[in-house]
């Protein structure tokens, strides 16, 4: 695609007009690519009121629409995905990805580097820049619970023997359980945001609920809902009092499992992973297709997954200072790693990998 056929523009979710919000639909409408919530215009929304950089990036070809780049474009215009860190799963909304040309993209709405985590590996369009592979796996509930069980059951029968037992023992020590799927009275959305910011703290990792545009984009989804759109706050509670708490969001076929917490009290019985399977029964009752546990190799999204969607991790540069004083940092942590200094030659590296993920945080 010649540069003179390619026509972007930068504008906020909010000032896209009816015909762009009317292809983004059929866009999203036509691919089961764009099943998760992260791609429905109502997140964007929900970024926009959280977050002043929040952008779209409306791609046209030969005056046509081609599709969207929805993104943060920081402080520097070092853009990243839509709600940056916290993006399970990004991509471009388009009917033809083949077509989208990302470096042309950039350089002709004026951003320097787009780094990306979680953007979708079966688009061609990243191909290119991409550095690393991951998968966020899928639960299928799209038959119900019982099929749903029954699959894994026969696919992990340790796991399931385990999980048995474990509902066995909170019932016969407790009595039973609660669970709620749209717990909003405020009590499981306060639970949980206690337990998962006392898991940070205690683990190390950055308590991504320090920052003010986090809390933001929760409390704007929390209030977000529409017929494609909607906050899901689950709760499970023994004797009325909760244990394990959830808050994410669907679309009208996937619910996104987001940020579970869990009182460490009732580790023995593991309320976290009752609580996703109260979820995911819930889900095919409701007939919801499908529950999306995000990436990361942990055993649970092993058992539970019927398939992962697979994603790339990388960095779509143009020609500018920002990206030319990146690669040479870039190039410094990999000189330090080849040479003979042993551990010490990857803290470059992982100091870089820090303070990326900080500045992606603070959306410099």
């Amino acid at each position: 695609m010649t540069e003179r056929m390619i026509q972007t523009e930068l504008k906020r979710p909010s000032e896209l007009t009816d015909a762009e919000r009317g292809a983004w639909l059929e866009f999203v409408d036509g691919s089961g690519l764009f099943d998760s919530p992260y791609f429905r215009l109502e997140f964007a929304e929900c970024c926009e009121e959280a977050r002043g950089d929040t952008r779209v990036l409306v791609g046209r070809k030969c005056g046509q629409i081609l599709g969207f780049l929805p993104l943060q474009l920081g402080k520097v215009g070092y853009a990243r995905p839509l709600s940056g860190p916290l993006s399970d799963v990004h991509g471009v909304i388009t009917r033809q990805p083949e077509e989208v040309c990302l470096p042309d993209w950039l350089k002709s709405a004026g951003i320097p580097l787009f780094e990306y985590h979680s953007a979708l590996a079966l688009q061609p369009c990243w191909h290119e820049s991409e550095q690393v592979r991951d998968g966020s796996a899928v639960v299928d509930c799209s038959d119900g619970y019982d099929a749903f069980e029954e699959d894994r059951k026969t696919a992990e029968p340790k796991a399931f023997k385990n999980i048995r037992a474990r509902r066995r023992k909170l019932e016969a020590e407790e009595g039973g359980f609660e669970f709620r799927m749209d717990d909003f009275t405020g009590e499981a959305f306060d639970a949980m945001l206690h337990w998962k910011r006392a898991q940070y703290h205690t683990t190390g990792v950055f308590d991504v609920f320090s920052v003010a545009w986090t809390n933001r984009l929760v409390h704007a989804i929390s209030r977000k809902q529409t017929e494609r759109f909607a906050p899901v706050c689950g709760s499970l509670r023994v004797n009325g009092k909760i244990i394990a708490a959830h808050f994410g969001m669907r679309s009208e076929n996937r619910v996104q499992y987001w940020f579970p917490s869990y009182d460490p009290a009732f580790n023995h019985v593991s309320p976290g992973l009752l609580l996703l399977l109260e979820t995911i029964r819930h889900a095919g009752e409701t007939g919801i297709a499908t529950v999306e546990l995000g990436p990361g190799d942990y055993d649970f999204k092993r058992h539970l997954g019927a398939w992962q969607v697979p994603l790339a991790g990388g960095c779509v540069v143009t020609r500018s200072a920002v990206t030319a004083l990146r690669s040479a940092a870039r190039a410094l942590a990999a000189a330090s790693e080849r040479a003979p200094i042993g551990r010490a030659g990857g803290i470059p590296r992982r100091a870089l990998k820090k303070a990326d993920r900080l500045a992606s945080f603070y959306a410099v």
